[in-house]
């Protein structure tokens, strides 16, 4: 073999081997980052279901009609992080029900109709003659009883007495205001429970009804505001089991569906202070460590928490926290990048929202509220 020869076929081999451990470069550069490895820490997307916490109303989500929100889609700019250790994090037992989770009929927000009974009904027996649905139309029904022990008004429960009831119906929540012929569904629910326990029904003027119905759902589409962002991945992209671990540190829990983990209120049993969000087909897939995330959400649904919880605030410790873990960059819901100016208005417009919430005794984050926003 000639030199040339000799020296061309080094020069392949050397190319060859570089294109190799280029494309071996490439490959590992461009793969999902995955978890850290940590003891007692359980595989992505395979959290215990125990440990799932995620308050609803009427056991799940609305529908929501586009234009009944008011988006507030802007940036952030850095801030702090609170760190939470991650066993602790994924080891948070579901907290128990509040007692504010009863939310009970309310005139401010509820049609209420008065029946007025003959005798005292057994508890057992109201519970009997209850209708089989809690709803009328898309409008949240219920029925309460007048407690002969404690005189307090509560839903039916065996054991009890009762001297009186009251049946109601929402005035508005996400799905619009109440109409017609929901109201005339509330009527016939409550003239079929009437009947059963030999009472006599007291109902309000539908046409008045209907038109309070409307002015409430006209003020809660213009008071109703959900801040949603994108953390999007600058280069490489992550691994569910990656979003979950640096979403731990920073306290969230695994939510009620895949692909979706909470953060929680300081208050046990109320929705939770943020929501993030990720493909959920990544987060079922058979093997998430080659699931590739490219972006993932954060979300506020304002009038579910309380104003004293700082929600936006904490929005947005989180999001600098975990564009700075993760190398992301934060967009908005389109995935226009946001400059962090962009958040003093946001900041100042809520201050109003909440302002404008209080004056209408639908405080952000209180039962009337979310009922209402819900």
């Amino acid at each position: 073999m000639s030199t040339l020869q000799l020296s061309l076929a080094i020069v392949g081999g050397l190319v060859l081997a570089l294109i190799v451990a280029y494309n071996t470069w490439t490959s590992r550069r461009n793969a999902p980052k995955r978890a850290l490895p940590q003891e007692h820490e359980p595989a992505a997307g395979m959290a215990d279901p125990a440990l799932r916490q995620e308050p609803g109303f009427d056991g799940g989500a609305v529908a929501v009609p586009g234009d009944a929100f008011q988006d507030l889609d802007r940036g952030l700019e850095p801030a702090d992080g609170h760190a939470v250790d991650l066993s602790e994090a994924l080891h948070m037992p579901v907290p128990p029900l509040s007692a504010e989770r009863r939310l009970g009929l309310d005139p401010l927000i509820d049609v209420i109709a008065g029946l007025q009974v003959e005798h005292v009904v057994s508890g057992d027996a109201a519970l009997a003659a209850l209708p089989p649905t809690r709803r009328a139309g898309s409008k949240p029904f219920a029925i309460e009883g007048l407690n002969e022990a404690t005189q307090q008004w509560e839903t039916p429960a065996a054991g009890q007495r009762y001297q009186g009831f009251q049946a109601g119906v929402q005035l508005a929540n996400r799905m619009g205001a109440l109409n017609e012929i929901e109201f005339s569904e509330f009527v016939m629910k409550t003239q079929g429970f009437a009947d059963a326990i030999n009472a006599a029904p007291d109902f309000p003027d539908m046409l008045q009804e209907v038109a309070r119905a409307r002015e409430l759902d006209q003020f809660a589409s213009e008071h109703d505001a959900q801040l949603m962002f994108m953390l999007r991945a600058r280069q490489a992209a992550w691994s569910p089991g990656y979003v979950q671990q640096n979403a731990a540190r920073l306290g969230f829990v695994p939510g009620a569906m895949p692909g979706r983990l909470v953060l929680p209120v300081s208050t046990p049993g109320l929705p939770p202070l943020l929501t993030l969000g990720y493909d959920t087909q990544a987060a079922l897939a058979e093997d998430p460590d080659q699931s590739a995330i490219r972006d993932i959400t954060l979300s506020l649904d304002v009038p579910q928490v309380y104003r004293t919880e700082q929600p936006f605030t904490r929005l947005r410790d989180v999001a600098a926290a975990l564009c700075q873990a993760m190398d992301g960059v934060l967009c908005d819901q389109n995935g226009t990048p946001l400059p962090a100016m962009a958040m003093e208005p946001i900041a100042a417009d809520l201050e109003l929202l909440y302002d404008q919430l209080d004056g209408r005794d639908l405080s952000a984050g209180s039962a009337l509220a979310r009922r209402l926003f819900s």
